[in-house]
């Protein structure tokens, strides 16, 4: 099997599935029980805590742990509009190519509160232009908040200058920095956040553990994180429930690991990146999406008058995970909404591909992808032609 589906979800590292064995087998005391069982697994925690404050260059009071991506998308929206409420603002700026969670939260939020959003609509090669925000910033703006990486296109935002255009007019940035994290050497400075959301298993750690990063202070004032899960007074009384040990231990893991190896990474990723790229695009009818320059893990390229399913199961049947863009959109029939929102003609969008890298793939495999999308392509081509 040839795995370039890595924007989907990536392999648990051993190392990262060794740091945690012990916390489910012999350090599982629940980390509020006055024992020493419960002090070994408070201390696995707090180590957690520390070295992803450690890589992020963020204090480990700022770390709230969550049970994903999307729950610290969730809660960095709701933070934000409780803020802004206090601050008589009640409009979000957005984008239109962001990822689901942040989408539908604010569709929900609009129902449920008095909020007003406006969505920035990107460049055709999905760059959200700091211009473009600005021009949509009002003095009722509570919150910017735009994605780090684009999770289909691959697209790299400058979200340190959209950051500076959404506090000079006194609105706190959130980045979802889901598909990024692991993947560009950024601390928090760089990405000029107040809130910024992650998750474990997108740089090889496990699924079910994500976090928010939460500033404990915006404009001098003290930014209080809503919480979403009522309870007991764990994460500080930001997030009731049990804490998952093993899944900080496995994030804190993963994410130290991605730091030290980020150059080693970005060269190895930049070297696969190019070499099938170049060998896709000789294919007759194919266009690269996003940024050809601004981008990391990620390669999007549509063929024309292709079926982009069909395309992905006869890859699947050749031994290579790969797919037709979000896996939060996966089996949809219409072309993706954030190739809708860049302008991409539907016969062209209907054929997308993504691949996506991570340390392990090689050249050899990407010489196999190439010549077997070429060949499904072909395949594809014909059969369209014959009917």
């Amino acid at each position: 099997m040839i795995y370039v589906d890595n924007a989907a979800t990536t392999a648990v590292h051993m190392s990262v599935l060794q740091a945690m064995e012990p916390y489910f087998t012999q350090l599982y005391g629940n980390p509020s029980a006055q024992h020493a069982a419960g002090h070994a697994a408070h201390e696995g925690m707090h180590k957690a805590r520390n070295t992803v404050a450690s890589c992020l260059g963020c204090t480990d009071r700022e770390i709230i742990f969550t049970a994903s991506g999307s729950e610290a998308d969730n809660q960095a929206l709701r933070t934000a509009v409780a803020w802004g409420k206090a601050h008589g603002r009640n409009h979000v700026v957005t984008v239109a190519i962001e990822h689901p969670a942040i989408l539908r939260t604010l569709d929900a939020l609009q129902k449920e509160e008095d909020i007003e959003v406006s969505r920035v609509t990107p460049t055709h090669e999905g760059v959200i232009t700091p211009e473009a925000v600005a021009e949509l910033l009002r003095p009722t703006t509570c919150l910017v908040s735009v994605m780090t990486l684009n999770n289909e296109v691959g697209t790299l935002q400058p979200v340190h200058l959209i950051s500076e255009k959404a506090h000079k007019a006194g609105a706190l940035f959130h980045t979802d920095a889901v598909q990024a994290m692991g993947h560009v050497p950024y601390t928090m400075d760089d990405y000029g956040a107040d809130m910024l959301s992650l998750s474990a298993h997108k740089f090889h750690g496990p699924k079910g553990i994500g976090a928010l990063i939460c500033r404990e202070s915006a404009f001098n004032q003290k930014l209080e994180p809503v919480s979403l899960v009522y309870g007991g007074g764990q994460e500080r009384g930001h997030r009731a429930a049990t804490e998952n040990i093993p899944g900080m231990v496995g994030l804190a893991t993963a994410l130290k690991e991605a730091t030290d190896c980020i150059q080693e990474y970005l060269a190895h990723v930049y070297k696969l990146r190019t070499h099938l790229m170049e060998g896709l695009l000789e294919i007759p009818g194919s266009h690269l999406m996003g940024d050809p320059n601004a981008r990391v893990g990620i390669l999007n390229i549509c063929f024309e008058d292709v079926n982009r399913e069909a395309l992905v199961t006869l890859l699947d049947r050749e031994g290579i995970c790969a797919s037709a863009g979000s896996a939060c959109a996966a089996g949809a029939v219409s072309i993706s909404p954030v190739l809708r929102a860049m302008g991409v003609p539907q016969n062209i969008a209907a054929g997308a591909l993504r691949i996506s890298f991570n340390l392990d793939n090689t050249d050899n495999e990407m010489n196999t992808v190439i010549s077997a999308v070429r060949d499904v392509v072909k395949h594809l081509r014909s059969v369209r032609t014959e009917e």
